[in-house]
């Protein structure tokens, strides 16, 4: 989803069906068309290669994306890195931006992740008030006095101003997107180079550019 449509939320749209044996591109993704270089590096963990993930939770293609990127964050190697940074382009979005980052300051976020995403999009709960928040939460096992310190705490204030520069930083403009190692971004619409494919199609396209992009950037070449 682009920043731009962030104005109203979009249901799903149709799904094209994948076409079988369709690659990325002949001899590999290609710069400026499948993924893009930032012009100005960031720093990064000496020894690792980051990924980020650049999301909204009520982002309905961040949503079909989930189990895509969660089956592939499992097989990482140690030399990869991995994390969620939720992006806040508009007012309500930074309304979940801190549903987030309350969460993970609970130590909570992993384990409620797939609730957030079911109760957004298959269950209808805009979860745009902490009110609205508690009452989700608290079921669940999280307690509404401690989620809604942690919702107003400094702490969670530094995350998300922390995630603002960062997203503008690898200039994101649309969800779900991917950063690497400090050096390169991609999607699952930019990986897909506007190929109509099913949207598991072009989370997996984009999985394997981040994939081709650590390649790069373990060997020296980037």
């Amino acid at each position: 989803m682009k920043r731009r449509d962030f104005s109203a939320q979009l249901g799903l749209s149709g799904l094209a069906l994948a076409v079988p044996g369709l690659s990325l591109a002949q001899g590999g993704p290609q710069e400026g068309k499948h993924y893009q270089r930032l012009a100005q590096p960031l720093a990064g963990t000496p020894g690792k290669i980051e990924v980020v993930e650049f999301f909204w939770y009520g982002c309905p293609h961040c949503n079909a994306f989930e189990p895509v990127v969660a089956d592939w964050v499992k097989q990482l190697p140690a030399d990869v890195s991995f994390r969620h940074v939720h992006v806040a382009f508009r007012a309500n979005v930074k309304l979940h931006q801190r549903l987030f980052y309350a969460l993970e300051a609970l130590g909570k976020e992993k384990d409620v992740r797939a609730r957030v995403f079911a109760a957004m999009h298959r269950e209808g709960k805009a979860l745009d008030s902490v009110k609205a928040m508690t009452e989700f939460l608290t079921p669940l096992g999280i307690e509404a006095d401690k989620f809604t310190q942690a919702y107003n705490s400094f702490g969670v204030q530094t995350k998300c101003t922390q995630a603002e520069k960062l997203s503008e930083a690898y200039r994101i403009d649309g969800v779900p997107a991917l950063g690497v190692g400090g050096r390169f971004w991609t999607s699952p619409a930019l990986a897909s180079a506007g190929q109509r494919v099913s949207e598991i199609e072009s989370g997996q396209r984009a999985l394997a550019t981040v994939d081709f992009l650590i390649q790069r950037l373990r060997s020296g070449k980037a």
